[in-house]
């Protein structure tokens, strides 16, 4: 079953990008529309897919992205191409006043981790912006629990150190980790997970140019030992995103 946008065969177009063999039952699983060229003429962009059933993991995804003014298509591949219900935003990043794309790919794994990339489009010319991935090598961390029920949380990458209280946390919990007079037991290091959440931000009639939010788990001793979340701003500064602010974000405790 071979797949049409405007008369032209996708599975023909898709075919030749991808290595290996291309499932025949491929479809359209996500889709958005407006100007990524900049002409004026509003576009259509698409994520292409396949998957099994309703419910199965889509593999092997890929950006088509149609001209509204000409009707060619073009066809970009995915670094990372299989995950669940990806989700398509258009919107100026950069400030050229011509409105990128934003995909977003959940992962589906245990750490809710994402796959996320923005492209420009003007004048037909596919420019990759952001990649997850080059931003979860970059931004690297340390998390170290201290006596005192302390964790030391350390951003490498601007060199910000913060400090996470766990006093309040439940005696069970405490006590796992702690002598009475609060020493360590034992060292302990936990880690802060890729972007999980990544979000446009701050469009307003004053500055029509989007942030980007970022949200990063510190994890504990494991996975669901939760401490918080590292929230990195970025923005656009003309070669790359950039980190414009940074903060740590905690869970509070039930007043008794």
């Amino acid at each position: 079953m071979n797949f049409l946008i405007y008369g032209v065969d996708v599975h023909k177009l898709l075919h030749h990008d991808f290595k290996g063999e291309l499932p025949t039952m491929y479809e359209i699983v996500a889709m958005t529309q407006g100007d990524v060229t900049g002409d004026g003429i509003s576009d259509t962009v698409y994520v292409m897919g396949f998957r099994e059933s309703d419910v199965s993991i889509i593999r092997k995804m890929s950006l088509v992205i149609n001209d509204g003014a000409t009707n060619l298509l073009t066809n970009i591949y995915l670094e990372e191409d299989m995950g669940y219900d990806p989700g398509l935003f258009l919107g100026d990043f950069t400030g050229d006043g011509v409105s990128d794309i934003f995909l977003n790919i959940p992962s589906g794994g245990s750490g809710a981790t994402s796959y996320n990339y923005i492209y420009s489009f003007v004048n037909q010319q596919a420019r990759l912006l952001f990649d997850s991935n080059v931003y979860n090598a970059e931004y690297s961390y340390t998390v170290t629990y201290q006596d005192d029920y302390k964790v030391e949380v350390v951003s490498e990458k601007n060199q910000a150190r913060y400090m996470i209280d766990l006093s309040l946390r439940d005696s069970e919990y405490l006590n796992e980790i702690y002598y009475e007079d609060g020493t360590l037991k034992e060292p302990i290091t936990g880690w802060v997970d890729p972007v999980s959440g990544l979000y446009p931000i701050g469009y307003s009639s004053r500055s029509p140019v989007y942030l980007l939010l970022a949200y990063q788990q510190i994890a504990g001793r494991y996975h669901a030992d939760s401490i918080g979340y590292v929230q990195n701003r970025l923005k656009w500064d003309g070669e790359s995103f950039v980190l414009d602010f940074q903060y740590v974000g905690i869970f509070g405790s039930q007043i008794d």
